[in-house]
């Protein structure tokens, strides 16, 4: 059997419903569980029973200082030897993001689980062109953009949730595998484009002064969504690879697309002046 950690998450819910497409046995790991559904919360390693699981999907519980995170992860890859499940696939980060704050818990959970006795597949997951999008801000001048020129190589969430599905369906196809899953590489002027509007670059002083007057942010995030602009600007993100494509089967999605309806989305979600 197949378990998928997170579902109450985008990726996961995603990956979840693929797998019921494909007539997988598998059950969902959650927090708050519904009937049919195991508590299983990385907070609390006492819930973490994968027994009768073959297979684990986990998706990275990310939402938190890098220690938190690493201690999560840490908890779940031990619960899985300890239970006998036998294949691990871990939801990562793109290669070329390690230059994000964020990165750091990602790369440690990579070192645990290969150091660990289980089989195991790594998806190194680009940023979600859904992200990208609405990281652009639009006012009745354009869409304002701290990304100046940088190209990013990012990727549609269902495209990474079928890959995570067709991954878990033949583990042994994939052991020892680290997949770079990432599309063509876009930049903030070719949504403006998609969009038919003008791009407003910004620099970085200016996107800090503005994060710094976001009072919803959490502690740890003024740092991500800093270094994921910087990171981008300064061009280190560009990279793209051929294994999204090979995983699911066909090209993948149109990011450019995506991201350009999360940025409209976004602007009709702003609430008026």
């Amino acid at each position: 059997m197949i378990m998928v950690t997170g579902a109450r998450g985008q990726l996961a819910s995603l990956t979840l419903d693929e797998l019921a497409r494909s007539g997988v046995e598998t059950v969902a790991g959650t927090r708050h569980p519904s009937k049919g559904e195991r508590l299983v919360d990385f907070d609390d390693p006492a819930t973490l029973d994968f027994s009768g699981i073959s297979t684990l999907v986990l998706v990275s519980a990310g939402y938190a200082e890098d220690d938190i995170v690493v201690a999560r992860h840490r908890a779940a890859i031990e619960a899985a030897e300890r239970d006998g499940v036998k294949h691990v696939i871990y939801t990562s980060l793109t290669g070329a993001g390690d230059h994000l704050a964020f990165a750091l818990a990602h790369r440690a959970t990579e070192k645990i689980l290969q150091a660990s006795a289980l089989e195991w597949t790594i998806l190194r997951n680009g940023l979600y062109a859904e992200l990208f999008g609405s990281l652009l801000t639009w006012t009745p001048a354009g869409l304002v953009s701290p990304f100046a020129n940088g190209a990013i190589a990012v990727a549609a969430r269902p495209d990474l949730a079928i890959a995570a599905a067709r991954v878990a369906a033949s583990p042994k196809s994939h052991v020892g595998r680290v997949y770079e899953l990432v599309a063509e590489p876009i930049t903030a002027a070719d949504v403006a484009e998609k969009l038919g509007v003008e791009i407003l670059d910004i620099s970085l002083s200016e996107l800090r002064a503005g994060i710094e007057t976001m009072e919803e942010l959490l502690p740890f995030q003024p740092a991500m969504l800093f270094s994921i602009a910087s990171t981008v600007r300064h061009g280190f993100m560009s990279g793209t690879s051929d294994d999204l494509a090979s995983l699911v089967g066909r090209p993948a999605t149109d990011v450019l697309t995506v991201a350009a309806a999360a940025a409209a989305a976004a602007a009709a979600a702003k609430p008026s002046a």
